[in-house]
Order: structure tokens, then C-alpha cells, then sequence
């Protein structure tokens, strides 16, 4: 499981990022030449992938960007998955967050059929939701902690008996139960990834919020890094879709050396 993270970090080292790139294709804002191909879904994240793979320590598919296409579009995710270097980490966006041999299919799918590396669960359901995932020492199981949506304040804010916050209960009760976990923590509010490094300490975040969603990269990096950097800062409509209409991907890279450029220098502090 050490091995599991000292891979990432040494990555991160390499390639001074620590950038992941959403791939959440979206017919509606892909350039109109891409949707002349004949997979335009497969097409386009190849586009991406081309522009940002050396630039990138991660990919991270929201699932339901290819499930809501039906077959044709798992396998288009599929085929990208080939795509992705055997060094960049693959997250499976699916947030599941079942129980017992349910959770054992969903981590099955991911893990085995698919081959990500990673994926995302929502530990609404309590502890056994992590416990197929957790399963799988070589794979990153990435645990919702404390969200970057509004609605978070309705369920993640709220205060239990003993007066922690619920979010704070997830990340106490989890820390501790594998090297190979991580936490989504926002990145559009700093000072409460502050408090949550001081609950997990050793662990890395899977932080969203930044770009399209207006996180402010050096302010999440000063609240929420660690001595191994300890952060994936994702970044999806912000690289994917750097403009309407046409776009290349020269333009695609540009935006996402914006963010890179900006992380070489908070890792070179």
C-alpha cells in the first residue's frame, strides 16, 4: 500500500503537477468537427488525452457521462481507458455507495473489468460501503468527505450528538482503515480543507472546485498540502471546454498549463 502512494508522489515529483483532468464528455460543447466522427465521445477524450497526459498525474471519467449513452458509451470509455498511460491514475467517478455483495459487483466492474486504479464511494450508507473497495490494496478507494457543492451545508455540516460535524465523523472513522485511501474534499472552501488535513493528516485529497467552479489553486495548496504534496486537483469544463464553438487542442493544453504552470511553482516552495 506504501508502494501505492509513493508511485503517486514520485509522479507528482516527475512531472511537477499534481493536476487531474475530468473527462466528462458533453456532446453540447465539444467542438462541432469532433461530432462529425463516429465516436465522437471516444474522439474527443483522445483529443484530450493528447493534450494533457504529460501534463497530468490523473484522469478521472465521471461515469455517468458515458452511462448515459448506454453500451455505446462504456465502450466508448472503454477504449479510452486504453489510452491513458500505465503511469497517469484512472479514477472511476461513480460516487457508489452500496453494501455487502452489491458493493462487491460495483468494486468488481471498476476494479477488474474496467482496470481503474480508483474510485470514488459515498459512505452514506456507513463503514461497509468502503469495505469491498478497501479490498483491493493496489486500487485507490477515494471516500466523499467534505463536497465543493452548495448542497453540502444540507447533510455534510451538520452536527452530531458529540458535536462533530458529519463530515468530520466520515474522515475520523476512516482514517486509519487502509494506505490506499483518499478523500474528495472541495475546493471551493480553503479553510475547511484546513480542517480536514488536521484530521487526516497522511492522506491525499481528491480536490474539485477548482477552475469552472472558482477555487482559487494557491489558497486550497497553502490550506490542504502535506509534506507529499497530498492533493489531485481536478479540473474538468475548465481544460475540456476552453471555448465555444471550435477549439484545438493546443487550446485545450494552454488551459491546462495554466494550472500547471501555476502548481510547479507551489511545488517548487
Amino acid at each position: 500500500m506504501k508502494m501505492l502512494r509513493d508511485k503517486l508522489v514520485a509522479e507528482i515529483q516527475r512531472k511537477q503537477s499534481f493536476l487531474c483532468v475530468g473527462l466528462d464528455p458533453d456532446l453540447s460543447k465539444m467542438p462541432p468537427s469532433i461530432l462529425k466522427e463516429k465516436d465522437p465521445i471516444f474522439s474527443f477524450n483522445k483529443m484530450v488525452i493528447e493534450a494533457t497526459s504529460d501534463l497530468c498525474v490523473a484522469y478521472k471519467p465521471n461515469i455517468a457521462f458515458y452511462e448515459v449513452f448506454g453500451p455505446k458509451g462504456l465502450e466508448s470509455l472503454e477504449k479510452t481507458l486504453e489510452l491513458i498511460p500505465s503511469e497517469v491514475l484512472s479514477i472511476a467517478d461513480g460516487k457508489r455507495g452500496d453494501i455487502g455483495n452489491t458493493a462487491e459487483k460495483y468494486a468488481t466492474t471498476f476494479f477488474d473489468y474496467f482496470g481503474f486504479d480508483a474510485a470514488t464511494v459515498s459512505p452514506y450508507m456507513g463503514m461497509e460501503t468502503m469495505q469491498a473497495w478497501l479490498a483491493y490494496k493496489e486500487k485507490w478507494t477515494i471516500v466523499l468527505g467534505l463536497t465543493s457543492n452548495p448542497g453540502a451545508e444540507d447533510f455534510e455540516m451538520l452536527q452530531t450528538q458529540n458535536g462533530k460535524k458529519v463530515f468530520e465523523e466520515v474522515i475520523l472513522k476512516s482514517v486509519g482503515k487502509g494506505d490506499n485511501l483518499m478523500f474528495v474534499v472541495g475546493g471551493t472552501r480553503p479553510e475547511k480543507l484546513a480542517e480536514v488535513r488536521k484530521l487526516a493528516p497522511d492522506h491525499f485529497f481528491l480536490v474539485p472546485g477548482v477552475g469552472a467552479q472558482g477555487g482559487d489553486l494557491k489558497a486550497l495548496y497553502d490550506h490542504g498540502s502535506n509534506q507529499h504534496c497530498g492533493l489531485l486537483v481536478n479540473s474538468s469544463r475548465g481544460i475540456l471546454y476552453p471555448k465555444k464553438g471550435e477549439f484545438t487542442t493546443d487550446d485545450i493544453r494552454e488551459s491546462a498549463m495554466t494550472l500547471t504552470n501555476e502548481m510547479r511553482v507551489l511545488l517548487e516552495k
